[in-house]
């Protein structure tokens, strides 16, 4: 992995992309931290972006690593020489040559860097040396708009890099009127130039030629010899890889080229192919479980679920080894999971999918593993389901749960039902009866339940409104059972135990209109409709406000809204529930 992140880089550097050359040497240097050839591409890769104290910091590392190695001090010399340290560039070219006293490379690093410590020394007599050395420089001439414009051009920024490197040479540009502008922008006084569209026309690829200065600040001096061909840029070193590690490099390649073909041949539906393509690379490189994993899936897609699952296996197995990515073992995982939901016919057969995609999900949280080890769940109910309906045998233990109703034994009589319901969870009568079971145990929440799962299976039943009417008035939830009771009757109108419903509900609602309840009870009344999210919401609604504040303070007023059919029926809920009393 090391190697193949130090290829991208050097192709990145080679394209001039050094910024992904660095990026690509860091993950190399991550994987493989005592390589010094990785530390001195990357210094290289630095160099050219002009980050020289980076540069240093891994030629500096080079060295540490590998003191006899010239190429090292190649590094270190050239950083050196970026920061303006000639002398200590000077000392680092010197070692490398002891190491290698032919190395052309580190002879003409020595020579540059002791022709710019030469030049440094002399710009202190220049009267222009410190002007140039200025660390504004740049920014000044920037902010100028007389010299903005030039920043533009090419041979003007190396116009001043070349004054930079040598200040002598500012008499070899004094016929320039743009070294004109410069000088007075960096002197801060007004010289007069001509403007730069007449100053500058096109000459071919000689640039721009410059307009004849009308004064001049210095006199004529002896033209220094032209400035030395810019150094070439460093390039990134190969490594001296034994002859069996490039054997097993050049294996990888190749099964990379495998794998890719495989995924061609996949994408086409040509799964014969994608086989032999993936086994192939496995032949060639059995470090990488991609090539094991895609061939599964390969096998997923052909019906072949039994090799499926041996090659997840294999694919787990081989990946703990190797200690790879614990999201390439729980894609295998989730591929083998798959397979068995593929195989499986009974609700037992969902077992061993549900344990490989719970082991998925520990190795890493994938949102679609998860989805799968939902629906295998699901599946894996409903077939139990399926496998134990037997109406007969409902029967039977629904027969059971009467005769232990009758003997008042309910908790015996409850074991039954839900026995049946088990074997027919389709059965209204058996939600019926353990609701009514439910009411005489006192358990009236999960009563009201069975009761209400009752009408959903048949709403034409008339025991499943009675059993929840009943519940609600022991709940003392009046309105809500006499609601119940009248549903019930538009199924069945002569019902006596619906009619008898409705008469006991109209009555205690009468009666606590006329506050012939117990204030306890009162407030146990309203305590449970301000829990009703219906009696919450008439509250909060700005005109049953209204309503209410008028009723209290402008009786005339609240007359009109009586006229409403929606207000009478919110009004009627609230005097039902006990939170507004009729006197």
């Amino acid at each position: 992995m090391a190697e193949e992140a130090k290829a991208k880089g050097n192709a990145a550097f080679s394209s001039g992309n050094f910024t992904e050359a660095i990026k690509c040497f860091t993950q190399a240097i991550e994987l493989a931290p005592t390589n010094h050839v990785l530390y001195s591409n990357r210094s290289a890769a630095y160099a050219s972006l002009h980050q020289y104290a980076e540069a240093l910091t891994d030629a500096e590392k080079t060295v540490e690593i590998k003191p006899d190695w010239s190429k090292g001090y190649s590094r270190l010399g050239a950083a050196q020489i970026g920061l303006g340290n000639f002398d200590e560039a000077i000392s680092a070219y010197k070692k490398g040559l002891e190491i290698d006293p032919n190395n052309e490379g580190l002879k003409s690093g020595l020579s540059d860097a002791q022709a710019s410590a030469t030049s440094k020394s002399r710009s202190s007599s220049n009267p222009f040396g410190k002007i140039f050395d200025r660390p504004d420089l740049w920014a000044k001439l920037m902010a100028d708009p007389s010299t903005r414009m030039y920043l533009q051009q090419p041979d003007f920024v190396q116009m001043i890099q070349n004054i930079q490197k040598n200040p002598d040479m500012v008499n070899l540009y004094m016929n320039d009127q743009r070294m004109m502008a410069v000088l007075g922008v960096l002197l801060n006084i007004n010289m007069r130039t001509a403007n730069p569209d007449e100053m500058m026309e096109k000459d071919g690829d000689m640039g721009f030629k410059a307009a004849e200065s009308e004064s001049k600040i210095l006199p004529e001096r002896k033209q220094p010899p032209p400035p030395k061909p810019k150094q070439k840029e460093p390039e990134p070193e190969s490594m001296d890889i034994p002859d069996e590690e490039k054997e097993a490099m050049e294996k990888k390649k190749e099964s990379l080229k495998e794998k890719e073909l495989g995924t061609a041949a996949y994408k086409k539906k040509d799964f014969e192919t994608a086989v032999e393509h993936y086994t192939r690379a496995m032949e060639l490189n059995d470090e990488d479980i991609s090539f094991i994993t895609n061939r599964a899936a390969v096998y997923l897609e052909m019906g072949k679920y039994e090799e499926c699952i041996k090659d997840c296996d294999r694919a787990v197995e081989r990946g703990r080894e190797l200690r790879s990515d614990y999201k390439m073992i729980a894609r295998a995982l989730t591929r083998k999971g798959a397979a068995f939901v593929k195989m499986a016919k009974t609700s037992q057969d969902y077992a061993p999918a549900i344990e490989a995609f719970q082991k998925a999900l520990t190795e890493h949280r994938n949102p679609d593993t998860l989805k799968k080890l939902n629906e295998a769940e699901k599946a894996k109910k409903d077939l139990e389901q399926q496998e134990y309906f037997d109406p007969k045998l409902a029967d039977e233990e629904r027969e059971k749960g009467n005769d232990f109703f009758k003997q008042q034994k309910y908790p015996e009589a409850v074991s039954h039902y839900t026995e049946a319901l088990r074997r027919n969870p389709k059965d209204p009568k058996v939600y019926s009866n353990r609701a009514a079971c439910y009411t005489k145990l006192g358990a009236l929440p999960e009563g009201l339940k069975d009761a209400e799962k009752c009408i959903e299976l048949d709403p034409t039943f008339p025991k499943g409104y009675t059993r929840k009417g009943a519940i609600q008035f022991f709940m003392k939830e009046y309105d809500k059972a006499l609601e119940t009771y009248q549903e019930g009757l538009k199924h069945d109108q002569n019902n006596q135990e619906l009619m008898d419903g409705v008469r006991r509900c109209v009555a205690q609602i009468n009666k606590t209109n006329r506050g012939d309840i117990s204030a306890d009870d009162l407030k146990e009344r309203q305590a449970k409709a301000m829990q009703d999210p219906e009696i919450q919401n008439i509250l909060s609604d700005p005109v049953m406000r209204q309503v209410l504040s008028d009723f209290q303070e402008n009786p005339n007023a609240a007359q009109s809204h009586l006229k409403s059919p929606e207000v009478m029926e919110k009004i009627q809920k609230l005097v039902s529930a006990g939170i507004v009393q009729i006197k």
